[in-house]
């Protein structure tokens, strides 16, 4: 039974499986090119120490000891599920291809039920030769690449210090769509100085595109990040539970039928997070979500043009 009025991945999967299927997040031990300098320094104002895969394994143990690990967790309240190694943490596909291959490969062959890949990168780090190893390995089992776009508004983006633009982000989800790998673009609300309207015009940039799936969460503001540091020295306005569920709920209306929904809420460390405190409950952004497009009577793509 299909439990939101949106195109959630839960639903999907279960739909294409027949079982439950959950991703395990890895920690391949990579850098970024916006922390050693080949992009710029400092990281994605954003982002934590650990690149964004604070709940990725260990990169001091094997792949298969943190699959092992979490496997075990997830089993105790999903015993016969099925597995995606998703590579989390940094950027995911900037090294050399001799390692990508060994890490990827180590990855699949941790269980038998494993369905499908996951890896999240920059969309500046996809060379040609990686393009072309990824469309081989995608003919083998589905690969998903994930993206972080975090909004389409090129202003925001400088002050992001994304590192790059959207013709590189056109360009790489136009790249891989031609090799028939999926594509899930992450989008990032309450981002500084961004209006709602403005949030809805990233979800039609997205529209727009070749793009298979989206993940969605509010902004969090972290310690030990540049933002953090902003936010201390002189606070600035974050959404409410009550804001993000009506400009959530607007993007789902908008956004196309086909887009699988990987997410619309995000965790942040508990420890770390500074704001917005909403953001811990998880399960209660998401009611609310739900709350608010029955009483809409929206569904996923009834305003989409």
């Amino acid at each position: 039974m299909k439990q939101h009025r949106y195109n959630a991945l839960d639903y999907h999967l279960k739909t294409k499986y027949g079982k439950k299927v959950f991703k395990i997040s890895l920690n391949g031990n990579f850098t970024c090119p916006n922390r050693d300098g080949k992009v710029g320094t400092g990281g994605c104002i954003f982002c934590s120490a650990k690149g964004s895969g604070d709940f990725a394994g260990s990169r001091h143990e094997p792949l298969k000891t943190q699959f092992d690990k979490i496997k075990a967790i997830m089993e105790r309240k999903w015993p016969d599920g099925l597995y995606i190694p998703y590579f989390q943490a940094n950027t995911n596909t900037y090294a050399p291809l001799s390692k990508l291959k060994a890490l990827y490969e180590e990855a699949l062959a941790c269980d038998p039920k494993i369905v499908a890949l996951s890896i999240a990168t920059r969309c500046d780090c996809l060379e040609s030769e990686v393009l072309d190893y990824l469309e081989e390995l995608n003919g083998r089992i589905p690969i998903w690449m994930e993206l972080g776009l975090q909004t389409a508004h090129p202003e925001t983006m400088e002050f992001l210090n994304l590192g790059y633009d959207l013709q590189t982000f056109q360009w790489a989800v136009h790249e891989l769509n031609k090799r028939g790998i999926e594509v899930i673009a992450h989008i990032i609300n309450g981002l500084p100085g961004e209006t709602k309207e403005m949030m809805l015009e990233t979800v039609k940039f997205i529209n727009a595109l070749p793009i298979n799936g989206v993940k969605i969460h509010s902004l969090f503001i972290m310690k030990n990040t540049q933002l953090g540091k902003m936010y201390l020295e002189k606070p600035f306005p974050v959404l409410s539970l009550e804001e993000y569920a009506e400009i959530v709920s607007e993007q789902l209306a908008l956004l196309r039928e086909d887009i699988v929904i990987h997410r619309v809420s995000g965790d942040a460390p508990r420890e770390e997070l500074l704001a917005p405190l909403w953001t811990r409950k998880k399960l209660v952004v998401m009611n609310e979500i739900d709350r608010r497009m029955r009483k809409l009577d929206y569904h996923q793509g009834c305003k989409y043009k």
